[in-house]
């Protein structure tokens, strides 16, 4: 899928299947999951080549969510696109006994790594890059990560290793949206500049002023999938709580429960922008 309206109308229509997952299990991290829902379905409907029918295949492109606690906005998108039934996260997401639970399992089809701690997510984006390159592969490896988990150590030694072995086919994306659980990411650990600190590390850097934006975000995974000799980073500018109104740039929605009326709310904000 590559036209521009569709891709949006699906991101809000996924949006509106995480409302409805995050308030019937009354947990997850909605926040979260609203700011880079925009960034899954670019991925997954415009942009890898990951899918149920080649899912075995050697030669499928590779995804690691970093920022695992958002596993509710990915559990949507790959159900979506057809690994599992939809229906079965939204309704057990985080139950007892459901394999829907709040970070990326393996026991979840098209899943590809545990997460758990923050931080991870690069190195292993760097170790499955460097195996393809070994391997002689051309499948390329996507990574998400939040702005919050920067301030992990571990990520500047993958930033390093990753350029250091040319991995142009790594694909790293930053969730930049200023918060994290504690406040602001400014005031918890400030990472000003992660442009330049990349770049510092010698990775190619591609701003995306609306992270939100499908379009832009299209041509920025475009401009990396054309870069040579470097590991790629989209720094992308999101909005919390994208697309409900009251939930949009505030810390108190990195996780919190629905009331009755929130819920409605955000459902009726939801159908009224998939729809225009």
């Amino acid at each position: 899928m590559r036209n521009i309206d569709e891709l949006t109308k699906k991101a809000n229509g996924l949006r509106k299947d995480v409302i409805e997952e995050v308030y019937r299990s009354s947990a997850g991290h909605v926040g979260g999951d609203l700011s880079v829902m925009d960034i899954l379905t670019v991925l997954y409907f415009g942009v890898m080549n990951v899918s149920p029918a080649n899912w075995d295949s050697p030669d499928r492109d590779r995804f690691f969510l970093s920022k695992g606690h958002c596993a509710d906005a990915l559990y949507m998108a790959l159900g979506e696109k057809g690994f599992f039934d939809k229906q079965e996260a939204v309704s057990t997401f985080s139950a007892f006994g459901s394999r829907f639970i709040g970070h990326p399992n393996t026991e979840v089809p098209g899943v590809e790594m545990n997460s758990g701690s923050l931080g991870h997510g690069l190195a292993l984006g760097v170790g499955t890059a460097l195996a393809a390159k070994m391997d002689g592969r051309a499948y390329r490896t996507y990574v998400v990560l939040g702005d919050g988990e920067m301030a992990e150590g571990s990520n500047y030694e993958a930033m390093m290793a990753a350029a250091h072995y040319k991995l142009d086919n790594l694909c790293a994306t930053v969730d930049l949206n200023r918060l994290q659980i504690s406040g602001t990411v400014k005031e918890v650990m400030c990472s000003d500049d992660l442009g330049e600190k990349f770049r510092s590390f010698g990775w190619h850097v591609i701003s995306v002023e609306d992270g939100n934006d499908c379009g832009q975000l299209l041509s920025a995974y475009e401009e990396a999938a054309l870069t040579k000799d470097r590991p790629s980073v989209l720094i992308a500018h999101t909005v919390k709580g994208k697309g409900v109104s009251y939930m949009e740039d505030r810390i108190g929605w990195h996780h919190g429960v629905m009331t009755e009326e929130q819920y409605e709310t955000a459902v009726r904000e939801l159908e009224a922008i998939t729809h225009e």
